[in-house]
């Protein structure tokens, strides 16, 4: 009888453990429990985020594909520029030249150049591509590179004298600038003003 009653209490005690447990369990779980309400509202961030994200690279990705669309030959251009170049050196170089001088053949080889860089400039026009107009013009920057200064009495200070190398533009973007001599205003001798005083 006795041992019974003891397997009874040692029940109880055991039950009670029990559901203090499952108690403590359901409060831990309801802490740890998120609500639906903050779930979505997570969820309706992550997916915003990643909207916003995937529009900026769809932008990010039309600029390139316009760019390269557009300047796709930039560098290449760039490159050509020096056969224009050479073509101008060679010209100068041939009528320089003492032993072909007023020759023949000196003026058929200058006219074939004068063709075959005639076309050359009608591709790049075709693809936009432009010489910088400089002499006489105001020094831009953004367009034009001074190489040297010219003192000249007739011209603004900052005036372009004389060009150097030409430059070329693609559309709106510099190929290369043009290379150019701006007019500044003479320098007064001191000495001579000193004469003129004198008298």
């Amino acid at each position: 009888m006795e041992k019974e009653q003891n397997t009874k209490t040692e029940e109880k005690i055991n039950n009670k453990t029990e559901t203090s447990k499952d108690s403590e369990h359901i409060e831990n779980n309801n802490e740890n429990k998120i609500l639906p309400e903050d779930k979505i509202k997570e969820l309706e961030d992550k997916l915003a985020r990643t909207l916003a994200e995937m529009e900026n690279q769809r932008r990010r990705y039309e600029k390139e594909k316009e760019d390269a669309f557009e300047y796709g030959g930039f560098s290449f251009a760039r490159e050509s520029l020096n056969l224009i170049d050479n073509f101008d050196r060679a010209k100068q170089s041939l009528e320089n030249d003492e032993k072909i001088k007023n020759s023949e053949a000196l003026k058929k080889t200058l006219e074939h150049l004068d063709i075959v860089k005639k076309d050359l400039i009608s591709i790049f026009k075709k693809n936009n591509i432009e010489e910088i107009v400089a002499v006489n013009k105001k020094l831009d920057p953004n367009l034009h590179q001074a190489m040297m200064e010219v003192e000249d009495e007739n011209k603004e200070p900052g005036t372009i004298v004389q060009e150097i190398q030409k430059g070329y533009i693609m559309k709106d973007r510099l190929l290369r600038p043009s290379l150019v001599a701006v007019s500044k205003k003479p320098e007064k001798n001191e000495e001579n003003e000193d004469k003129k005083a004198e008298k």
